[in-house]
């Protein structure tokens, strides 16, 4: 009796590198049991797993509601080789990670035509804005993977099919403090800061000059602080790069979050995963979020939710502070990490609330549908 794997056609859109760490756990799992052939458009971890791209994901790399507006036409015409890819192979799997706009579409069009089954990896923000999306994830969504068990909680009350499969974080640990110092050459005398600006170029444009002029303040009252930033890959780096004045103590290094942050008194991160790292890490994160006016007005007339920190919505209280659009200045970052807290019972709280569902749970709702 043969002992071979069945065979299973897997596409996945992701374009983010948070979502390309995830779908490559996913898809390793699966491979435990199946044989995955991989179609679609990834990071490098989800082509560590097979995947030879249609395209580079950083073309997804878009976000707010102006920038996707702008490239409409290429979004769509990308959108509709990665259906006619899909088709032309009879998936048997879809999953679409993050990027729910973009990622609706194509479920819509593999619901309507083919007999995939359609997962959608992190939920949208239904439940803080723009719960009409809901008809949408019900009609063509055979289920919702959610970091979060809040997430969780609103779409079994919705009667929507999901599960928490946790979040990554959940088994993040920080670095050996003594080898981050070797390793990256720092003086044990020095203090640091993590700043953490995003990984689209967007947001480093729209986030990174102010704080360089946050760094300008904090550096002249603090003469034995340096600021480390991180980068995603080697083209942020050298765009951070671009930013920095040669005076200022700034050390950029990719591939280095989790170091960095584990050697910070405190960070400064754009709203996004990495406020959740950082407080995960025991690091105080400082959130902010900027965006161009236009985008800031549609969005905030939207939220349902007092906050938007991922910490702080995870908690249910503002326990770390948020700075938004004219908040986000120099001044108001400056004097935000002088109240600096202690982390260690709310860095344990968060990591408990991260915890979901086995591997084997999760691979079995994806493979019972």
């Amino acid at each position: 009796m043969s002992s071979q794997k069945p065979i299973i056609k897997v596409g996945v859109v992701c374009g983010e590198h948070s979502g390309d760490r995830l779908g490559a756990k996913i898809i390793s799992s699966l491979k435990k049991t199946h044989k995955v052939e991989l179609f679609g458009v990834g990071g490098p971890k989800i082509i560590n797993e097979g995947l030879n791209p249609i395209f580079n994901f950083e073309k997804l790399h878009v976000m707010g509601l102006i920038e996707p507006l702008l490239n409409y036409s290429e979004l769509k015409y990308l959108r509709r080789k990665i259906i006619n890819l899909f088709l032309k192979e009879e998936i048997d799997y879809f999953f679409g990670i993050d990027s729910p706009d973009f990622n609706i579409g194509i479920h819509k069009a593999l619901k309507n035509i083919g007999k995939t089954k359609n997962i959608q990896v992190v939920s949208p923000s239904v439940w803080g804005w723009r719960e009409g999306r809901i008809k949408h994830i019900k009609k063509y969504i055979d289920l919702t993977m959610c970091l979060f068990n809040f997430e969780d909680n609103f779409y079994k009350k919705k009667k929507l099919p999901s599960i928490h499969i946790g979040h990554p974080f959940c088994d993040l640990f920080n670095s050996n403090k003594e080898k981050v110092f070797q390793e990256y050459s720092l003086d044990l005398q020095d203090q640091f800061v993590s700043i953490l600006p995003g990984s689209r170029k967007s947001e480093i444009r729209d986030l990174l000059p102010t704080y360089i002029d946050f760094i300008k303040i904090h550096s002249k009252e603090n003469e034995n602080y340096k600021y480390l930033i991180p980068a995603s890959d080697q083209e942020i780096l050298e765009l951070i790069a671009s930013y920095i004045p040669s005076s200022l103590p700034i050390r950029v290094e990719t591939e280095s979050a989790k170091d960095f942050l584990s050697i910070s008194k405190f960070s400064i991160v754009t709203s996004g995963t990495a406020t959740l790292e950082s407080a995960i890490l025991g690091v105080f994160p400082i959130i902010c979020y900027k965006t161009n006016p236009i985008n800031y007005f549609i969005i905030s007339r939207m939220l349902k939710v007092d906050n938007i920190g991922l910490p702080n919505l995870l908690l249910g209280v503002r326990k770390f502070p948020e700075l938004i659009q004219r908040n986000c200045n120099p001044i108001s970052i400056n004097a935000a990490s002088k109240e600096i807290q202690d982390m260690q019972s709310v860095s344990a709280q968060l990591r408990e609330l991260l915890i979901g569902k086995t591997e084997e749970e999760y691979i079995n709702a994806i493979l019972k549908l």
